[in-house]
């Protein structure tokens, strides 16, 4: 008698069970990079939408010069475009912060000011798109959000790790404009993230 014991083969309905999740585990994979390539393509096309939307009103069809105020705004509306030079960030601005708006670009905090406007603006994005690269932002860092008419620029003045119920970081010291982005921290971290991450910056004369 051998000594040796042959590994047994898998029976036939465990061939098939095998088989079975080789398929499914491909075509989540196929879902999965379909869902991603679909949303990278939505993403690209609000980018196009918000540079659309900023050049209709850099000439105002009545002639008229100076900013452009913002107009009353609906959830989803393009803002306009944020974008950090130093770290090769664009990504459109909208309005409100669902979970579709955050899938496009970045979303304007309701509640906060309009960019430009007196008060601190609140920005938020997330951690793994958009907003991954503010990890290696620094102070002094320029920021700028180009509107409607008006390109604002920022300079950043201090960055923080808090927690998600801290909500001082959104408060207005005065009647500066001053501009606040908002992401989840820590970045490298699957599932929620216990904090967040913000930027603070103030509007350059």
């Amino acid at each position: 008698m051998s000594l040796i014991n042959t590994p047994r083969q898998p029976s036939s309905s465990g061939w098939r069970a095998i088989l079975w999740i080789r398929d499914l585990l491909f075509l989540a994979g196929v879902v999965a990079l379909t869902y991603v390539g679909y949303t990278l393509l939505e993403a690209r096309q609000t980018l196009v939408v918000a540079d659309q939307v900023i050049a209709t009103a850099a000439a105002p069809a009545d002639g008229s010069s100076g900013p452009q105020r913002l107009a009353p705004l609906h959830r989803g509306d393009v803002i306009g475009r944020l974008d950090i030079q130093r770290l090769g960030l664009s990504v459109p601005v909208l309005q409100g912060t669902s979970s579709r708006i955050l899938r496009l670009g970045a979303g304007h905090i309701e509640g906060t000011p309009l960019p430009g406007e007196p008060g601190n603006s609140g920005v938020a994005g997330h951690r793994d798109t958009f907003f991954r690269s503010l990890k290696d932002i620094r102070t002094q860092d320029e920021i700028l959000l180009q509107t409607p008419g008006r390109v604002l620029r920022y300079t950043v003045d201090w960055v923080k790790v808090v927690d998600p119920a801290d909500l001082s970081v959104l408060a207005a010291s005065g009647d500066t404009p001053t501009l606040t982005l908002v992401t989840c921290y820590p970045f490298y971290m699957v599932g929620p993230a216990p904090r967040r991450y913000v930027v603070h910056a103030q509007l350059r004369e």
